[in-house]
């Protein structure tokens, strides 16, 4: 867990230094005055998306130790060379291959955490790996403010330039101490600091699941494209991340320096409690799903949180003053508590398919990553500022839709534990005994929500 952690914190603070650097300089520096910086980041999701699958593809059968730690070594190098660009296409063309590298660290993460925890024991680790790259947003803003007021012009180089040598110079550390302290796959364990007894009590207490990982081939595809998890949850996935879009397109980094009233280092410092406001949801949302989990818990946060995107989006469309915007900015930081929620329930509801769970696991990042392209450019780009009348809109409608989606995979996860029970049933009557049964429920390894 540390590692991972790690990773995703300096993940997260490697991606949102570019909103920081736009509204600390980059904007006027590199003449940036339309909606360059959302092709910037839709040209980043493209080659995120493009990864997400064959990343995960790649952890099946190569060392997740060995091959995150080289993934973060490249795309530290490419954050270091977003400090030596002089136009907005060189940055357009860093940040796609910036994107394919670090797609690995979010699915990759969830597939191993996946692997390594039960399901009593997954929502807590996913909440706080969330959280660890929120807090890579909020550092990050406290960190440019930092910069561009103690190093902007210091040996004739902009503050925004500073960052992406600063990020450089913290990432390179923390992809050495991966490669020498994860312990990668529980079928696989590679840790120095685990003795052999050790790492044999680590897997024995874990449920054996039916298919195991590295099993590819033309019975994988069946079995992903014949699952209703693969479209249900993807779905779903993509609307949530749909729902945080407010936060995650820095709108109100931008609608600060729009109102011209506040000072660089302000812009950057103000939006910090957005994150602040997504670290508590996401501690509370998961500890809520995991308490409840048997009652419900993890569809209960879901429609939560879809009402309070419905709010944030209904009081932006309309806003009754300058406070009111703020207020509905702010509160959309809620959004990302759903995030470690959902990806610890695909886990669960997927267990006993190793393979079949990496691939939709990165499917449902990917789909989140599809949408977020080109709604981007649709509803949230610059241009549209400092209304967002359209991605108010969006917001209410994207809404909605989340009650609908988690109704279809509530219903779809009940018929799946009715079907398990049957089989239960039968060969409860076979083996007659209170100890078969319970044998039988240890190896199926899944708890259900219910309505």
């Amino acid at each position: 867990m540390p590692f991972i952690c790690l990773m995703y914190w300096v993940n997260y603070l490697d991606r949102s230094n570019l909103t920081n650097a736009y509204v600390s300089g980059l904007k006027e520096d590199l003449q940036m005055y339309g909606t360059e910086l959302n092709q910037i980041n839709s040209v980043f999701y493209v080659g995120y998306t493009v990864s997400q699958i064959p990343n995960n593809l790649i952890l099946q059968k190569v060392s997740p130790q060995k091959y995150l730690a080289l993934s973060m070594v490249c795309w530290s190098f490419l954050t270091l060379g977003l400090s030596f660009v002089t136009a907005w296409r060189q940055i357009m063309a860093i940040r796609f291959f910036l994107g394919i590298f670090e797609s690995a660290t979010f699915v990759g993460s969830h597939y191993v955490m996946g692997s390594w925890y039960n399901s009593h024991e997954i929502g807590k680790r996913t909440a706080v790996f969330a959280a660890s790259g929120v807090a890579g947003n909020l550092f990050s803003g406290f960190l440019q403010g930092a910069i561009y007021r103690n190093l902007n012009g210091l040996n004739g180089r902009a503050g925004w330039r500073w960052l992406f040598i600063i990020d450089f110079l913290i990432t390179i550390p923390i992809a050495v101490l991966g490669y020498f302290v994860f312990p990668g796959h529980p079928e696989a364990i590679n840790s120095r600091f685990m003795s052999p007894e050790e790492k044999q009590m680590a897997t024995d207490r874990l449920p054996q699941p039916l298919i195991k990982r590295g099993n590819l081939g033309w019975s994988l595809i069946r079995r992903v494209l014949s699952s209703w998890e693969i479209y249900a949850l993807s779905f779903l996935a993509a609307l949530a991340g749909d729902t945080e879009m407010f936060a995650d397109n820095g709108i109100l980094n931008l609608y600060l320096k729009y109102l011209g009233t506040y000072s660089v280092e302000m812009i950057n410092y103000i939006p910090t409690a957005v994150y602040a406001i997504a670290l508590v949801s996401i501690l509370l949302c998961s500890w809520y799903a995991d308490y409840f989990q048997k009652s419900g818990g993890r569809w209960h946060v879901g429609a939560f949180l879809a009402s309070t995107a419905i709010i944030s989006g209904a009081i932006m469309l309309k806003p009754p003053s300058i406070s009111a915007k703020l207020f509905a900015l702010f509160l959309n930081g809620v959004q990302l508590g759903y995030r470690g929620v959902l990806f610890a329930w695909a886990n669960d509801i997927m267990r006993r398919d190793d393979a079949k769970r990496g691939i939709v696991i990165s499917m449902m990042n990917a789909m989140t990553i599809t949408f977020y392209i080109f709604w981007t450019l649709l509803f949230y780009n610059t241009e549209q500022q400092p209304m967002w009348r359209e991605g108010s809109i969006a917001m209410i409608a994207t809404g909605i839709c989340t009650y609908f989606s988690l109704g279809s995979v509530v219903l779809l996860e009940r018929r799946d534990a009715t079907g398990d029970l049957t089989v239960l049933e039968g060969r409860s009557n076979a083996s007659d005994t209170d100890q078969d049964v319970e044998n039988i429920q240890n190896q199926m390894g899944k708890t259900i929500d219910v309505v």
